[in-house]
């Protein structure tokens, strides 16, 4: 008795047809039935009855049928769990990282996975948070560390690292300097110095002003919080950060909340279903690299 044998039995058994089920498992009629009979011969009794036009079960095929498709389960299951180590061994893995990217966790989970399995080969890129989304939906990348006003977008699982307030921030010079808590309507009468659309800073400010019916002037654009920061020190506006990304930059800045942006700033790991088991055991090590920070979203 012989698996693909089975496999045959099976396809008989479910397309109720022996050309029908010849198509299905690519051999021709004549080879799938010579195999079948040998099955019935090693086994010592008639599996299916082919007196009529369509092909059915005797007593006994009925009682072999469930343990045949057990048999080919726990066969395919075998396979599996080989193809899982091999590519384990001898995988690869591309991740995509937001531009200018500050959080350490990522490079931890990288390094520690590398340890690890040093046999999975690791590519990095950078690119903006919309870009990055894309890219894993399509399928080019297997996980992107991204920014975005909502998580998980749509379509993909995340794991929430950051969830906070987006925050202005100017030098003790600027005339909103000495308050604590600004509107957008106070922002909308300075120049502002934010990171590019596409950028999850970016489309929360965005998508508040649009709200609040206001239309920002962006005088200056950079993609690494610090260039923002930079521009914003030397008095050329008022720079758009995270709460996180201010605190870099306190000593030289003082922060402004803005008191009706409600819509969060969120940094994620993102990636589409079903994970390999190189992207499963990476997705571990992120877990343990953030820590209680990293949350599923509900």
């Amino acid at each position: 008795m012989e698996l693909r044998q089975l496999e045959y039995f099976v396809a008989v058994a479910e397309e109720a047809n022996f050309t029908r089920a010849a198509r299905r498992v690519h051999i021709s009629q004549s080879g799938i039935s010579a195999q079948i009979r040998q099955l019935e011969h090693d086994l010592g009794a008639t599996l299916i009855d082919r007196s009529s036009r369509t092909a059915t079960l005797t007593p006994a095929g009925e009682a072999v049928l469930e343990h045949a498709r057990a048999m080919l389960a726990s066969a395919n299951a075998v396979r599996q769990a080989v193809d899982d180590v091999q590519e384990l061994v001898r995988g690869r893995l591309v991740v995509g990282m937001v531009t200018a990217c500050t959080i350490g966790g990522l490079f931890d989970a990288l390094s520690e996975f590398h340890l690890a399995h040093p046999g999975v080969e690791i590519a990095l890129i950078e690119d903006n948070s919309d870009r990055l989304v894309e890219q894993v939906r399509a399928g080019v990348l297997d996980l992107a560390l991204v920014g975005t006003a909502t998580a998980p977008p749509e379509g993909l699982n995340a794991l929430t690292i950051i969830s906070e307030r987006v925050v202005g921030a100017v030098p003790p010079s600027h005339p909103l300097a000495g308050r604590r808590s600004v509107t957008l309507a106070d922002l909308a009468d300075h120049p502002i110095v934010s990171m590019p659309q596409g950028t999850g800073i970016r489309t929360v400010f965005d998508r508040a002003c649009a709200d609040a019916g206001i239309v920002p002037n962006i005088a200056l654009q950079a993609s690494a919080p610090a260039a923002v920061a930079d521009l914003a020190t030397r008095g050329l506006g008022i720079a758009i950060l995270s709460e996180t990304m201010f605190t870099d930059f306190e000593d030289r800045l003082s922060s402004l909340a803005i008191d009706d942006v409600d819509i969060p700033a969120v940094l994620a790991l993102v990636w589409r279903s079903p994970e390999g088991p190189a992207l499963r055991e990476l997705l571990r090590h992120g877990r343990s690299a953030f820590g209680e920070s990293a949350t599923l979203p509900a």
